[in-house]
């Protein structure tokens, strides 16, 4: 029977690889836009308040994704928006 025995330094390298794919999905491929957005940069470019980013979630407008305590938007969605009160 073998045994496979998992190191300090295994694990630290297991983490820095996970971080970095977990950075990556959180930006567009070959470019700096990152893909979502949390609340704060929804309400800049959308120049809305708290509240009716809170009603936009509450009715369906805006999709989100809870991850922990932070509310995330997709980038694409808030770019429709945009499109949309122009």
């Amino acid at each position: 029977m073998k045994i496979n025995l998992v190191t300090i330094e295994d694990l630290q390298e297991f983490k820095t690889e996970l971080l970095e794919e977990i950075k990556n999905l959180f930006y567009i491929k070959n470019s700096k836009q990152k893909l979502w957005l949390r609340s704060s940069e929804v309400k800049e470019p959308l120049k809305i308040s708290t509240v009716t980013l809170q009603n936009l979630r509450i009715n369906g407008s805006l999709s989100f994704t809870r991850i922990g305590g932070t509310l995330y938007y997709n980038y694409k969605d808030i770019e429709k928006m945009l499109e949309n009160k122009e």
